[in-house]
């Protein structure tokens, strides 16, 4: 078969999806898409023409010039930019161009082509334009914060931010050079994560004569401490204190004994306080009792970061003899103000406040509380149930006008987005889409415009986009778009006859897939319920379904057999805890069996000291999922708390679990 035949014969089985149809030239454009991912440059130039006015032009154009843009001409890359002026295309070949002329140093073109980028989201074309405007007017305080910012956010040495944070340190002028703490702490977040390269790339700045020594450290830090007799030097020390971090990311204890019995007295304070928070966090992330009394050793909370403190605050949670309240208020008042009027943190400095005795803390707690309640996420919903109030059904807006539906129908971002996933252009789809939707876009969308775009990906059954459009608005809260039920027959048959809750596999569904049938994850998972294949074999025989293939998994109402079926056996593996189900259908049942050890906690604890960030974030998402879905499926207010119970150590009364849950 010819590979356009082909590619019209997967077309139309992607297009059915959201109700799509191939149309005249759709082939071509999946034909260059492919040649694009290929980097088939002369094949992409010569198909070309053929696209010329097919609705998702743009794209086809962009992929041409896109995978030449290393040796296209100036007037090229205009000439794109002025035909294609407004949509996503020209913005993303923008971005792509000021990233390449970052690259060459071309800063005088940069200069002037920067100030059209409109989506200004790539934090190494942001570097690359502080790095000209320090050249061009010199640096100020708030340019020096936001370089160090986006410096120390970076994983890898990028060029872009790793150019302009060496240019701020060869500042002069003190208030807005970079500092060598700066530099040296860039160090050490960067060998706390493993990453090698952003090491040497922070020390070559600061220390370029000690990169061999870097080296040394990291490929075996005890036996280079061992050679080590004093840290006299300020350099040394560092040496010191990232021999240290790598060293605890392998043998925590020895690290921690090393630093209390040799090198502590040699450290500053600060540099004391950065290695017990680190070895801290490390020890409260494996759930490890010492984690509170390496946390005692922090003489400055100061010296701590946002992250580190976070995981102060969690320790206090898991205390042996419950949360250590005091404890917890004291991680969270040395947090950043940001991260202090995050709902997570805001709820649980409620929570602490309202352990004291006093009525001025207990007033405090509830304007905390009433600052974040409301249905729309986890710890706003239990902020409700603090209150005294249950979750219900948050009241619909008023309905969209015909002229503000036919708006978003009109609007050819939004349809170039559908046609693309509609072609399983999915990835292509999504960004052209989130584009139109985005404030900076030209005539960029308020909540009403946002619920029309919503209202129209919820007609095509484009789920993903339904949803995440209408979570974007912040006055507006329609339920309908935010919570849809999709397949509700399916979902709710299947949940009931095998005793399942309805809402919880809803709440599932939608942190899984978001309702794509065909959604696939990097690691393998596939469908509705996003089910790994070798969970789908093993489940399917404890289900009795004869003559089930892996290639079953996408189908819907297999898929929805699959994933229900498997969620009720790890349902009853937990007794019945929603909380450690869920963590365990998205990090596998052996886990959450040893998170559960330790104290008797409060499930919302619990959750939040879930080691495992994707997990964690899972969990509660899943769950406050679950009480508004049920909300409105019954039509009655719910309770999170309910649902959450606590969570502690398997009851020893109760036989223990077959074991053999994938």
């Amino acid at each position: 078969m010819k590979l356009r035949s082909i590619l019209t014969l997967i077309t139309a089985v992607l297009a059915c999806s959201v109700q799509a149809q191939v149309r005249p030239g759709d082939e071509i454009i999946l034909e260059m898409n492919q040649a694009f991912r290929q980097n088939n440059r002369v094949k992409l130039t010569q198909l070309l023409p053929a696209a010329k006015g097919h609705a998702l032009e743009p794209w086809a154009a962009y992929w041409e010039l896109r995978a030449r843009l290393d040796t296209a001409s100036p007037q090229e890359v205009r000439e794109f930019l002025t035909r294609y002026a407004g949509t996503y295309q020209e913005d993303r070949l923008r971005n792509d161009w000021l990233l390449l002329l970052g690259e060459r140093r071309d800063w005088s073109t940069f200069a002037d082509e920067h100030p059209r980028f409109r989506m200004n989201d790539d934090s190494q074309v942001r570097c690359y334009a502080l790095l000209v405007q320090q050249l061009r007017e010199g640096a100020t305080p708030a340019l020096a914060e936001e370089v160090k910012r986006l410096w120390m956010r970076q994983r890898d040495a990028e060029d872009a931010c790793s150019l302009a944070a060496r240019s701020l340190f060869s500042e002069q002028r003190a208030p807005v050079r970079l500092a060598p703490l700066d530099v040296w702490q860039r160090a050490r977040v960067a060998m706390e994560m493993n990453r090698l390269r952003a090491v040497q790339s922070a020390v070559e700045i600061v220390a370029p004569e000690m990169l061999a020594v870097v080296n040394q450290l990291h490929a075996n830090p005890a036996r280079w401490l061992s050679a080590q007799i004093v840290a006299a030097s300020r350099t040394r020390k560092e040496l010191v204190v990232l021999a240290l971090i790598r060293w605890a990311s392998t043998d925590l204890d020895a690290a921690a004994h090393a630093l209390d019995t040799k090198w502590s007295p040699m450290l500053t304070q600060e540099e004391r306080d950065w290695l017990w928070g680190l070895m801290g966090k490390q020890a409260a992330q494996r759930l490890l009792p010492d984690s509170l009394s390496h946390f005692a050793r922090v003489e400055r909370a100061s010296h701590l970061g946002d992250d580190a403190l976070a995981w102060k605050a969690r320790a206090a949670l898991r205390g042996a003899k419950g949360p250590q309240w005091k404890m917890l208020l004291t991680a969270i008042d040395a947090m950043s103000p940001q991260a202090q009027r995050d709902a997570t943190w805001t709820y649980w400095r409620a929570r602490a406040l309202l352990a004291g005795r006093r009525d001025d803390d207990h007033a405090e707690a509830r304007v905390l509380l009433q600052s974040i309640a409301s249905a729309r996420g986890f710890y706003e919903q239990l902020a409700l149930e603090e209150l005294g109030q249950p979750i219900a059904v948050p009241s619909l807006p008023t309905p969209l006008t015909p002229e503000e539906r036919a708006a978003a129908r009109a609007n050819p971002s939004l349809q170039r987005g559908l046609h693309a996933i509609g072609l399983g252009l999915r990835s292509e789809g999504v960004r052209e889409w989130n584009y139109a939707t985005n404030l900076h876009a030209p005539g960029g969308m308020g909540d009403r415009e946002l619920l029309a775009a919503a209202d129209l990906a919820c007609e095509r059954e484009v789920w993903d986009r339904c949803i995440n459009t209408s979570e974007r608005t912040r006055g507006e809260f329609d339920v309908r778009q935010r919570f849809p039920t999709p397949f509700r027959d399916a979902v709710v048959k299947r949940s009931r006859d095998i005793d399942l809750d309805p809402a919880y596999v809803y709440g599932l569904i939608r942190q899984e897939s978001r309702f794509i049938m065909n959604a696939q994850s990097h690691v393998g998972a596939s469908g509705l319920m996003q089910v790994m294949p070798a969970t789908a074999r093993w489940t399917a025989r404890k289900l009795g379904m004869t003559g089930f293939t892996p290639s079953q998994i996408n189908d819907r109402d297999t898929n929805i057999a699959i994933g229900t079926g498997y969620l009720k056996l790890v349902l009853d593996d937990f007794e019945g805890s929603m909380p450690m189900a869920a963590a365990a259908y998205n990090a596998g049942p052996n886990r959450p069996r040893n998170w559960r050890n330790g104290p008797v906690m409060d499930a919302a604890a619990w959750a939040e000291t879930v080691p495992f960030h994707e997990t964690r974030d899972y969990v509660k998402k899943v769950l406050a999922n679950t009480t508004l879905y049920a909300a409105l499926l019954s039509g009655q207010p719910q309770s999170l708390k309910s649902r959450l119970g606590t969570v502690g150590p398997r009851d020893q009364r109760r036989p223990e679990p077959s074991g053999d849950l994938p």
